[in-house]
């Protein structure tokens, strides 16, 4: 058993913070009221092949017992047995056709303290739970989706992951990218994706894109549209006028769904992976506050934004 939340007390076994959108550490994260229970969930692994997952909601405190928050929803079942809710909520989602190239969204359920899978409520923390769906378990599989109310958790099997690419897959396409000597069109200077260790640090070779056409440049201080704040730009070479935004690899490989080249970057953050990867992710509805949903970036959390929410990018090559 492996339980996870907000206490740092021994029986957690995983503590996890609030994911706020784009903070590079856990030290972004501390001024944040969080919404994570102390005790969020558990899940039990069966030892024996094929080592079933299930999830269950809240979690055993020092003493032994179930820890849930007084708001939180609880009843008596029809067998005598107590369930409930945590105060926000468990919620899971389970792609269709697991987590690869052919994945779909599912529905978001909440999970009970016994494991039972439940509707949505109205809200997060409405007191009222909501219809139980008894033709589904609390059985985790690859790609199955946990949120936490503050965090979701991306849930890999390892026959999942042995299909994923690896780090030094990853390496291999930003060297191969950068090989190509691609350029920026109207400085001709050649442009090169930073290594995976200098992630957060805006290099002088790094590739810049203009998120409404897809066109890479290299950085460059022309094209300001002064009447909107400075924020957007003009494209030299279409003339489409939107954001400017650094071009990052994405460098966790447990989120591509394949291991295709990186020829597409979410928008607005301009995190740069496989098409598949940004088609799949630009379609899930990660829960977001008490009672809305919106796609986000996987590597920074920031909402997507634009008509799909990724671009193909559109670099030059050399012109020898």
């Amino acid at each position: 058993m492996f339980q996870i939340g907000r206490s740092t007390e021994s029986p957690i076994d995983f503590v996890v913070t609030d994911t706020v959108p784009g903070s590079q550490s856990n030290s972004d994260t501390q001024s944040v009221q969080s919404t994570i229970s102390r005790f969020a969930c558990r899940i039990i692994c069966e030892r024996n092949p094929p080592y079933t997952a299930r999830i269950y909601a809240a979690g055993f405190d020092s003493s032994k017992n179930i820890f849930l928050g007084e708001k939180a929803a609880k009843w008596k079942t029809s067998d005598g047995q107590m369930d409930g809710l945590t105060t926000n909520g468990v919620l899971v989602m389970h792609p269709r056709n697991g987590f690869t190239e052919d994945s779909k969204p599912g529905i978001w359920r909440e999970i009970s303290v016994c494991g039972n899978v439940f509707s949505l409520r109205e809200t997060r923390s409405a007191q009222q739970r909501g219809k139980m769906v008894e033709i589904e378990t609390n059985q985790l599989q690859d790609g199955s989706l946990i949120d936490l109310c503050g965090a979701t958790l991306l849930w890999r099997t390892a026959e999942g992951l042995s299909h994923t690419p690896t780090v030094k897959h990853l390496e291999a396409l930003r060297q191969e990218i950068n090989a190509a000597r691609p350029q920026c069109p109207v400085g001709f200077n050649t442009l090169a994706f930073p290594s995976m260790k200098r992630k957060d640090v805006v290099d002088e070779k790094q590739p810049w894109v203009y998120l409404n056409c897809g066109h890479v440049h290299g950085y460059h201080n022309w094209g300001n549209k002064e009447e909107r704040d400075g924020k957007d730009r003009e494209c030299p070479m279409c003339r489409s006028v939107g954001p400017y935004v650094p071009l990052w690899l994405g460098c966790e490989a447990g989120f591509y769904v394949d291991a295709g080249p990186p020829t597409h970057a979410f928008s607005p953050c301009g995190h740069v992976c496989s098409e598949k990867t940004t088609a799949y992710w630009s379609q899930i509805p990660l829960p977001h506050g008490t009672h809305t949903f919106h796609a986000a970036c996987p590597f920074c959390a920031h909402q997507l934004a634009g008509e799909q929410g990724y671009i193909r990018l559109i670099f030059q090559g050399p012109l020898d």
